[in-house]
């Protein structure tokens, strides 16, 4: 995960988190964008990052390393795979987002009609082809929670 990954899961903009660490828009800019690598950073730089995000300063090097797989050579950071999704299924994903919330916090009771709907969603958006299978897989790992099944024997 890189730090522009984390920012998004915080929901958290790039100019809120140089306004509560001190740091330059740019430097964050950089960072995010991969221009400039966390291991070239002073460690002050770190240092308000991690207090800034309620992490150490071990977690923020983290973000840093492996982008990409090296067997597949693919971006270990795979949420270019929502990238144009169909509008039904973007909406499904949002709802699912939304239910796994309620759930936790006020203990929302129809959670699994919308997870019954995402998973239709991504099978009917993968069989007419308006998603790859690689795409569905990920949607499914991510918001339902599900193990892609091994190699038969």
């Amino acid at each position: 995960m890189n730090l522009q990954t984390f920012l998004d899961m915080r929901g958290m903009t790039k100019y809120r988190l140089s306004k509560i660490s001190g740091i330059p828009k740019t430097t964050i800019i950089d960072i995010c964008s991969g221009k400039s690598s966390l291991e070239k950073c002073s460690a002050k730089t770190v240092l308000l990052l991690a207090q800034a995000l309620g992490c150490s300063m071990e977690e923020i090097m983290k973000m840093d390393n492996q982008l990409f797989d090296e067997e597949t050579g693919k971006p270990m950071d795979q949420s270019y795979l929502e990238v144009e999704l169909p509008p039904f299924l973007r909406e499904s994903v949002q709802t699912m987002i939304l239910a796994w919330k309620r759930k936790e916090s006020e203990g929302y009771r129809d959670w699994d009609c919308d997870y019954c709907n995402l998973q239709s969603d991504i099978n009917i958006a993968e069989v007419e082809n308006l998603i790859t299978s690689e795409q569905a897989w990920y949607l499914r790992e991510k918001y339902l929670y599900l193990e892609r099944p091994g190699e038969l024997d």
